[in-house]
């Protein structure tokens, strides 16, 4: 019989002779010594012996020595060896393993001589063991190899090619390990015995199973996988290997995380094979019984093990319930992914734990209870202190909404929680309660359409049924309760409330479990359906509380959605559009008109949000038939403001140029606008033309074909029923393209400008759309005349006529300039506004003519140039002369000479339009000294304020263009800016104040203070175009960024939440310019607001936004020192509190935090007020929070010198108020002396100037002089009955005293004395010890 071989613990342990008749290695051969014939004969030589003999001749020695040698020696042998000998002790192991059975059988038979059985089993036992730790022996050392030639393969810097005599390892490695864990699965006791397997064995198995879970590799082949895991759960399960096992598990958890699925496969392979879960069990145990404080540290770690618990949560979902407690505790732990992971373990468990519906009543109802614990604490979880956290369960409330795992009675209180978390503080948690939303309207119970009218409609209908329904008057208690909301199971945890309805199919809604109930349970007649009997009806009508009160908090979110959409997140928008579409699709009240908040968000920058814009444009009015699209942009034209329709001519433009918007839109669109459909109205004319001038200006061809129809119609009969028909044919008129304004000319020309300037001259248009249609009607005349000046000055001099004949403007001028008013009660005050309307828009656009001529004349000039350049390449190398004389033009600046006369002869024609020659004004010019003097007739201007207006805007108009008139009436401007009494006119010169910075800012500088001046303004519409002047000048480089930016800051906090948003944008957009100009500008705001009488609460709102867009650490750093040095020139409290507040609002790095300690000195005298010490306390308590274990000490050192200020500080305060109270009574004590009569000794009566009375007999007040002074001169050493009765004062501080017997030479020698000491020193020992006495 062969000696019995047992597990060593390293492989070349076989060497050691133990003296215990153990089979081991005596005589190994050294496979690096031999040659390769020979190696090769070796292995041969192995291969036929295992094959040949019988499958115990791996226990004679002389197969052992040579397997054990080739074996040690594997990496060294060729592929073709490595591949015999694995496949030889392969094959013998798989056919050793089905003897196992027969044993059994050969000892039922031969019970009467067990010896040779006995010798047989030991035998297959000792040929098992060495298979088994040759196969796995190898199987390790491969992986090693190969794990290392890998990372030497990614050292290197090139990659080198597979070796040729390279074999398949992957094939053979699942093999082997799949025939291990078959062996694993036999009865093994028939060959180890009634006491179970050798624990070396189980222990080597399971020692080399994990080792190969180390490696990501071997598990990425899924034979393998399966394998191990196999192995696994037999050692832990089978045979019993669990803490040795579960310590394995955790180890590979916390340092490897592709484990993670694999261990879990593992373990729930193990439960479901052996129905025994204490694998699972020991795992969760191990996991709970760990310290919370463990998973900070090990971050790797603590993600790695929530993972398990989700896997395992999602794969044994019922045995994870019953030991859900041991986790719990978890939650009040710091580590957030330990959170994180339980949240989702709740969430599976929720979904997956608690479906099957058999067992007992009480089983049931426990089961019920417990999963309604879990969704408390999940809904608890939605207020987790960190954000991951809250984003997690959130999404994890999404999955179960979509699961339909969350009754009735959750519902709405969840969509509260999920609307709260909208105004998170973090973006993500924001992403996910929008997520959440989105998913609860799609899957809600309540029906397809959710408007809040319809469902009050409703329920009161069923709330009359159900009081005819009940035999007595029931509680309101009855009537609000939900009966069956709580009771949820089986996998739709929303119970049909409606189901046994007759009248009412419910079951045709995928995402919905009650049906549009608003328009189909109340019939024509107004009555209701009959559902069935009363339990049924309350049901219905608690479903219907339930879903108004859901709508109701969908809809509450309206106004959040709106402030979302202007977040700086593009998740925050993105999401948002997405809610609101979902919003839109049911119903939801407001959310059409909050979805138009989007059309702006197609100017932003970041292409994401202009994509989801865009999407949900496309998705909501373009996929649609023809029809319906025009019907859409339409609506959308009509309902815009001016705003929104920039922003959709913008994203109408960009359809059409896709190819989205369809040529059968257009064509419908041209359908509504010649009214070839029934039923349109004129203003969808003027709508439908509107959305084609949209479109023409990314395709010209949209309205060439309808010429005819733009003249007919636009000016026709219909625009006398829709004004802005009119102006919007204008604007067809501009977008027309070269060749159809030529065509337009020959066919139409004359009729159109007769139409044009009877519009403008004409009175068929009402006075409120006039100068609206005017304004287009003369910028059409400068777009498509061939000669427009020559028209504009027809306009101009009928526009004249009509007002008043030539003759009497002269005499009109001098009425005007000497003040007198009487003259215009002859002239219609109506006319003459028009006139100063057209002939200042006639200007405006003769400079923009004037501008567009000189760019044509450049464009030809550079066209003609190239051409020239062209034809000389073309025939020829240029002459040597020809490119020399250019070379000497462009030297002598000739060629740039052109282009100066192109300039001066432009600003010629620019100063013509108002100025004109020295000797004679033009049209224009005659009427700019007239503008002048009715706009400084003040008392005229107040009794017509429309035509203030009209005269203002007229003369702002003419300032643009002209720098002498502008310079001449600039006092004007700004004295009417600041005291017209009407806030259109104070808003119209605001504007032009922004053109003239633009175009003369020489001019403007110096009034500068004045412009910001305008953010002061009463009115709300002056303060917001000044914010949008100021922040147009600013950011465009237009205006230093002077020192009344201050005025700016203030209008964060402004009563008007527009003018407060617009004044963030301002200063975010600042923010992002160079290096932060808030940053140099913050301590003169600071110095600027603090002496303004601004509410506290004002100021530290706007100091907390500027502060917060800075974000550079060395500008924060730099801020922490020059707040600090500016406590050094400020002595008022108030100012000192700001500062304090600044510097609790930075965020402190490292350096920020040293450069405060070392600006003590600065700030050390601000210490004794109290709030400016919670300030310092703020920036303490931020500094530990975050600080490296060196740093907090040197924090809390700081902290500790803090508080040690602090106190001495208030007990110096408090000392010299006591002394300057006592000087005071001195003093006044010695004025009340002088005036008693100089022959008094004593004084019956010690009564002090406050009238209170003290005890005569008070020790230590003495009647002489010297007494007096010497009590003065020890106070500072001594507990005097003096000082105690200094520090007894009234509850006002303020100190009463009566000393018992004084007289005039006492009070002056202690007066003298006092003071004295109240020079030499304001700190006395005696004082403090007194101010103790006094808080006592």
């Amino acid at each position: 019989m062969a000696p019995s071989f047992e597990f060593p613990e390293t492989l070349r342990g076989l060497e050691d002779d133990t003296q215990d008749n153990r089979l081991f290695a005596r005589h190994p051969i050294d496979i690096a010594s031999l040659p390769p014939s020979q190696l090769d004969d070796l292995v041969k030589g192995i291969s036929f012996d295992l094959s040949d003999k019988e499958l115990f001749c791996i226990e004679e020695q002389d197969v052992f020595d040579r397997v054990y040698s080739l074996v040690r020696g594997y990496s060294r042998l060729p592929a073709t060896c490595k591949l015999n000998l694995v496949e030889s002790l392969r094959s013998n192991l798989s056919v050793l393993l089905p003897n196992v059975d027969s044993l059994s059988r050969a000892s039922s038979q031969s019970q009467e001589d067990a010896t040779p059985v006995l010798d047989r089993v030991a035998s297959h036992r000792n040929a098992f063991k060495i298979y088994t730790f040759f196969l796995l022996t190898v199987v390790l050392n491969e992986e090693v190899t190969i794990s290392s030639n890998n990372n030497m393969k990614v050292t290197a810097s090139t990659r080198k090619k597979q070796p040729k005599n390279s074999w398949n390892w992957e094939p053979q490695r699942g093999r082997i390990l799949n025939l291990i864990a078959n062996s694993l699965e036999i009865k093994l006791a028939l060959l180890f015995g009634p006491t179970g397997l050798e624990e070396n064995y189980i222990s080597f198995i399971a020692k080399n199973a994990f080792s190969l879970f180390e490696y990501a590799t071997v598990l990425k082949d899924s034979d393998t996988k399966d394998a191990l895991c196999r192995i696994i759960g037999a050692c832990a399960t089978k045979y019993q290997y669990m803490a040795q096992s579960c310590a394995s598990i955790m180890h590979l958890v916390h340092k490897y995380d592709f484990v993670v699925t694999h261990i879990a496969d593992a373990v729930a392979g193990a439960e479901k094979k052996y129905a025994d879960g204490s694998l699972a069990n020991s795992l969760i145990r191990e996991i709970g019984r760990t310290n919370p404080k463990d998973y900070i540290k090990d971050t790797v770690g603590a993600e790695n093990v929530g993972r398990l618990l989700v896997e395992l949560s999602d794969r044994l979902p019922k045995l994870m319930s019953v030991n859900i407690g041991l986790l719990v505790p978890h939650f009040g732990g710091e580590s957030y992914k330990i959170r994180n992971a339980l949240v989702g373990v709740l969430g599976k468990l929720v979904a997956k734990a608690f479906k099957d519906a058999e067992g007992e009543v009480n089983s049931k109802s426990v089961r019920l209870r417990t999963k309604q614990a879990m969704l408390e604490i999940l809904l608890e979880r939605c207020r987790d202190v960190s954000a991951y956290t809250r984003s997690r369960v959130l999404q994890i409330w999404a999955e179960l909404c979509e699961e339909h795992c969350v009754s009735i009675g959750l519902w709405n209180e969840l969509a509260e929680v999920a609307a709260g978390r909208l105004e998170d503080k973090t973006a993500m948690v924001r992403k996910s309660a929008l997520n959440l939303l989105i998913m609860m309207l799609q899957h809600n119970p309540f029906g397809p359409q959710l408007r809040i009218a319809s469902f009050e409609a409703t329920l009161q209908q069923y709330k009359k049924k159900l009081k005819e329904l009940e035999p007595d008057t029931p509680s309101e208690n009855d009537m609000n309760r939900l009966p069956s909301f709580n009771n949820t199971s089986g996998n739709n945890e929303v119970d049909d409330v409606t189901a046994g309805l007759n009248k009412v199919q419910l079951d045709s809604l995928p995402d919905s479990c009650l049906p549009e109930m608003e328009e189909d349970l109340i019939q024509k007649d107004g009555s209701v359906p009959d559902v069935g009997n009363l339990e049924q009806t309350r049901a219905l009508v608690a479903s219907l509380e339930a879903g108004l009160r859901f709508s109701k908090c969908i809809s509450a979110t309206i106004p959040t959605l709106a402030q979302l959409m202007a977040s700086s997140s593009a998740t925050d928008v993105e999401n948002t559009i997405n809610l609101l579409m979902r919003c839109r699709q049911f119903h939801i009240d407001s959310s059409e008109a909050c979805l138009h908040k989007m059309f702006p968000l197609v100017f932003s920058q970041d292409k994401s949000i202009y994509e989801a814009v865009e999407n949900a444009f496309i998705t909501i009015y373009i996929k649609k038939n023809p029809v319906e699209v025009a019907k859409n942009l339409i609506n959308l034209a009509i309902e815009s403001n001016i705003g929104d329709l920039a922003a959709l001519e913008y994203i109408v433009g960009a359809l059409v140029s896709k190819g989205n918007i369809s040529s059968g839109a257009i064509s419908a669109l041209w359908d509504f606008f010649c009214f070839n459909i029934s039923g349109t109205t004129a203003v969808q004319s003027c709508g439908a033309l509107s959305i084609l001038c949209m479109a023409s200006k990314s395709s010209s061809t949209v309205l060439s074909s309808h010429l005819q129809d733009i003249i007919d119609i636009g000016f026709g009969c219909w625009a006398k029923i829709e004004p802005l028909l009119a102006r919007t044919a204008c604007i067809a008129l501009q977008r027309l393209s070269e060749d159809d304004r030529k065509k337009l000319l020959l066919s139409n020309g004359s009729r159109v400008f007769g139409i044009l300037e009877s519009l403008v001259t004409g009175f068929w248009l009402s006075e409120n759309i006039w100068y609206a249609a005017a304004d287009k009607a003369i910028a059409a005349v400068y777009t498509i005349h061939p000669t427009p000046e020559t028209f504009a000055a027809n306009l101009v001099k009928k526009s004249l006529r009509s007002v008043f004949d030539c003759s009497g403007g002269e005499e009109l001028q001098n009425e005007i300039g000497s003040g007198s008013v009487g003259i215009l009660a002859t002239v219609q005050v109506e006319r003459l506004g028009r006139y100063l309307f057209v002939v200042s828009h006639v200007a405006m656009n003769q400079l923009l003519y004037i501008e567009s001529c000189l760019q044509k004349v450049r464009k030809q000039k550079v066209g003609k140039e190239k051409m020239n350049y062209d034809f000389q390449q073309a025939n020829g190398a240029m002459p040597a002369d020809s490119s020399k004389e250019i070379g000497i033009n462009a030297e002598l600046g000739l060629t740039a000479s052109e282009d100066a006369i192109l300039d001066t002869l432009s600003d010629k024609a620019e100063k013509e339009i108002i100025g004109g020659g020295s000797l004679e004004r033009n049209l224009i010019g005659h009427c700019a000294p007239f503008l002048s003097k009715l706009c400084r007739n003040f008392s005229l201007m107040q009794k017509y304020q429309e035509l203030q207006v009209s005269a203002m805007l007229a003369l702002c108009r003419f300032m643009i263009i002209d720098a002498n008139f502008c310079d001449t009436n600039l006092q004007l401007l700004f004295t009417v800016v600041e005291s017209a009494p009407s806030e259109i006119v104070r808003s119209n010169c605001t504007i032009c104040l922004g053109d003239l910075a633009v175009r003369f800012p020489n001019l403007l500088e110096p009034w500068t203070e004045n412009m910001y001046s305008r953010l002061k303004d009463p009115s709300v519409s002056v303060r917001k175009n000044a914010v949008l002047v100021l922040s147009h000048l600013i950011l465009n480089d237009m205006m230093k960024v002077k020192g009344y930016i201050n005025e700016m800051a203030i209008r964060l906090e402004d009563e008007d939440e527009r003018i407060s948003n617009l004044a963030k944008l301002f200063f975010n957009e600042l923010s992002k310019k160079g290096s932060n100009p808030i940053y140099n500008l913050l301590p003169d705001i600071l110095g600027k607001l603090s002496n303004q009488n601004l509410k506290r609460e004002s100021f530290c709102n706007i100091m907390q936004f500027l502060i917060g867009s800075i974000k550079k650490d060395k500008q924060m750093e730099s801020l922490v020192e020059k707040l600090c040095n500016r406590f050094s020139g400020v002595t008022d409290v108030r100012q000192w509190e700001y500062i304090s507040y600044c510097l609790s609002q930075l965020a402190f790095t490292e350096k920020g935090m040293k450069k405060l300690m070392e600006s003590f000195k600065t700030y050390e005298h601000v210490l004794s007020e109290d709030s400016v010490m919670d300030h310092f306390k703020s920036i303490i308590n931020k500094g530990k929070k975050y600080a490296k274990p060196e740093l907090k000490l040197c924090i809390e050192e700081f902290e500790d010198k803090l508080n040690k200020f602090h106190l001495e500080k208030k007990e110096q305060e408090v000392t010299a108020k006591n002394a300057q109270i006592h000087q005071q009574k001195i003093d006044s004590m010695e004025d009340f002396v002088v005036t008693r009569n100089a022959g008094e000794v004593n004084i019956e009566s010690d009564i002090d100037e406050d009238g209170e009375v003290i005890d005569p007999c008070n020790e230590g007040m003495t009647n002489s002089v010297n007494e007096t002074s010497k009590t003065a001169r020890v106070e500072s050493q001594e507990h005097s009955v003096v000082s105690n009765d200094l520090s007894e004062s009234e509850p006002d501080d303020t100190e009463i005293q009566s000393p018992n017997v004084v007289s005039r030479g006492d009070l002056k020698a202690g007066s003298k004395t006092s003071n004295m000491k109240d020079r030499k020193s304001h700190l006395s020992a005696s004082s403090r010890r007194n101010t103790r006495s006094k808080q006592r």
